[in-house]
């Protein structure tokens, strides 16, 4: 009985512990302040959001999560630059959405070299990995495992780039790794197949805005617990 109960006391103490340490949704611990963590979205409003040179309109706030559903850009973008950073997201969608991160936007609304790459956000829990679905460094290259949820549920994304170094993670397991110095010849991967883009990918800035697409019209797809650490900033 007593090692019962000590047993049932240590459950609790954890889980108080972990009640503590995790945060409500669009806020942030102070373990995370301490390591420098920004929130990028308050949960109330798009301040900081942009859609080309203009606003996000507040709109596209809904329930504690910003809809990029006709937000009016292609790419919305969060109006401040990063160069070396790691991003946290949670994302949940419609069946058959097609939307994405993007990151290291040099010039919004580019259609070249500074549009920045992205990493794919799609409805495809279950399906083969390819260079086009979700946790793709999209057209350059795949997920190592699919780990997006189904459409309805809430799923983890994080990004973390130092220099040409990128790192994705899916629900807490690693995806992606890549090296963007590989991809030295436009319109071509490493391994030998193609890609649509006209310029090499080494070539690209490795400064520039965070943003979130809109590919589906009248499809939604909710971010919210959007956050980012400048690692450029402790060197």
């Amino acid at each position: 009985m007593r090692r019962a109960f000590g047993l049932f006391v240590g459950v609790v103490a954890l889980s108080m512990f972990a009640g503590v340490s995790r945060a409500a949704d669009n806020e942030l611990t102070d373990q995370e302040k301490k390591d420098g963590w920004v929130l990028m979205f308050d949960g109330m409003s798009t301040k900081g959001w942009m859609c080309g040179a203009k606003p996000m309109p507040e709109k596209q706030v809904e329930e504690g999560a910003i809809n990029v559903k006709d937000q009016g850009a292609y790419v919305s973008h969060f109006d401040q630059k990063f160069s070396d950073f790691s991003f946290q997201c949670d994302v949940k969608f419609d069946k058959t959405t097609n939307t994405g991160l993007f990151f290291r936007i040099a010039k919004p609304g580019d259609g070249g070299i500074g549009r920045g790459w992205e990493i794919q956000v799609k409805d495809d829990a279950g399906k083969p990995v390819s260079r086009h679905e979700c946790g793709s460094l999209y057209e350059y290259k795949a997920p190592t495992k699919m780990t997006v949820k189904p459409a309805g549920e809430w799923s983890h994304f994080e990004v973390t780039a130092v220099g040409p170094k990128v790192t994705v993670s899916i629900n807490g397991e690693q995806v992606l790794e890549a090296n963007l110095d590989d991809w030295t010849t436009a319109g071509k991967n490493p391994d030998g197949s193609t890609n649509k883009f006209k310029w090499a990918l080494k070539d690209q800035p490795r400064e520039g805005y965070i943003g979130l697409s809109f590919h589906d019209k009248g499809k939604s797809a909710w971010y919210k617990n959007i956050k980012v650490k400048d690692l450029a900033a402790k060197k």
